[in-house]
């Protein structure tokens, strides 16, 4: 399917494979995080803005001024006014890895909000199998490798971001990282042995 850069989905030899309700997502490892009363379940789980820039490799400002445009804003809390903390979810933080990969590579910003809009009405749906082939103008979504070879044989795919990579590496980089409850606030420490600081600071509270 190519995702033209005017935010319509045009179809095309490459279309898409599947439905909800024919796959399912393995759902990630929710980074692996301990609360001092037990484990939270995925979907009670934020990330501040620091940790998600962390985990998406972008800086403060490319955060803060994606969330101001609508680019990706942060679906569990948005800052209002000042002394308050934007949260983002799991899949808020997949999107901004795979923004920051589509901007590395030179696609125009239009064609990348097209894109994550594309990605949030498709709910995450086969994302494993899916990857995102672009040629610098125009984003194509590619559900199996059969696609990815037509579309390269075409000369219309240069690059292309596998989303289940991304989905894994992020998994990865924010097990070793801090998230938040949503109900409570209160900290929850990555799988990172050396880290004693939330730890006492969830005891002392």
């Amino acid at each position: 399917m190519r995702i033209s850069g005017d935010g319509a989905a045009a179809g095309g030899p490459y279309r898409q494979h599947g439905s909800a309700a024919d796959h399912s997502i393995r759902q990630p490892v929710q980074p692996a995080v301990v609360a001092a009363d037990g484990a939270a379940a995925a979907g009670d789980i934020g990330y501040r803005g620091p940790t998600a820039c962390a985990a998406a490799g972008i800086t403060y400002r490319q955060l803060d001024y994606w969330a101001r445009t609508g680019l990706v804003e942060p679906s569990v809390r948005p800052a209002y006014g000042s002394g308050t903390q934007r949260l983002y979810s799991f899949r808020d933080v997949v999107l901004l890895k795979i923004v920051k990969r589509f901007l590395d590579t030179g696609v125009a910003l239009q064609n990348i909000r097209t894109t994550v809009q594309h990605l949030r009405a498709r709910g995450f749906t086969d994302l494993e199998r899916m990857t995102l082939m672009s040629d610098g103008a125009t984003v194509y979504e590619c559900s199996s490798p059969d696609e990815v070879v037509n579309l390269l044989q075409g000369g219309q795919g240069v690059f292309g971001i596998a989303v289940g990579v991304v989905w894994r590496d992020v998994d990865a980089a924010l097990s070793q990282l801090h998230g938040e409850r949503v109900d409570t606030g209160e900290t929850l420490v990555g799988n990172n042995p050396a880290d004693e600081l939330a730890r006492r600071r969830n005891r002392a509270g």
